[in-house]
């Protein structure tokens, strides 16, 4: 048997769930604070080669502004890009987000355009087109690049392509 006076159980009992309540609505405006703080990541740009793929968020841009010339060249000569062996004869599948597709977008070589630009979401390339001279290849590694935007770039994502024999 209890020996608190009368009513003074259900007083104390509303006094925990009132804490219980405040510690919630704490936790979840904490939450909300720290989600509202995360910056939106980039969309993201895929290579894949037979079963290996290799994906990256944007190496300059992806935000939506465009970048100047000199953004896009300092972004071209960026040493820290993910790599993926490429067999010559095998094929060179590209993808991107939506988001990138939406505003067009162009496979580069070396800075140079490979192709038109393209609305879609995926495309192909044969592996020794990245290895061939006449493509304006050097050796056995090539720096492929996505740039988004049709009109100016918004956005690059780079891979180096290294020859394998797999």
């Amino acid at each position: 048997m209890t020996t608190l006076p009368r009513g003074a159980a259900a007083s104390s009992h509303r006094a925990v769930r009132r804490r219980r309540a405040v510690a919630v609505a704490g936790a979840v405006s904490a939450g909300l604070l720290v989600l509202a703080a995360c910056d939106k990541p980039t969309p993201i740009a895929t290579i894949t080669v037979g079963s290996d793929s290799v994906s990256a968020e944007a190496t300059c841009g992806g935000e939506g502004k465009a970048l100047n010339t000199a953004s896009l060249n300092k972004c071209l000569q960026d040493k820290d890009i993910d790599e993926i062996g490429v067999d010559p004869t095998k094929t060179v599948r590209f993808g991107v987000d939506p988001d990138i597709a939406d505003n067009g977008w162009t496979i580069l070589m070396n800075g140079q355009p490979l192709v038109e630009s393209s609305k879609k979401t995926y495309q192909e390339i044969p592996g020794s087109v990245f290895f061939n001279a006449q493509y304006g290849a050097q050796g056995d590694s090539t720096l492929v690049s996505i740039k988004e935007g049709e009109e100016s770039a918004t956005g690059l994502w780079s891979f180096r392509l290294k020859k394998s024999d797999d």
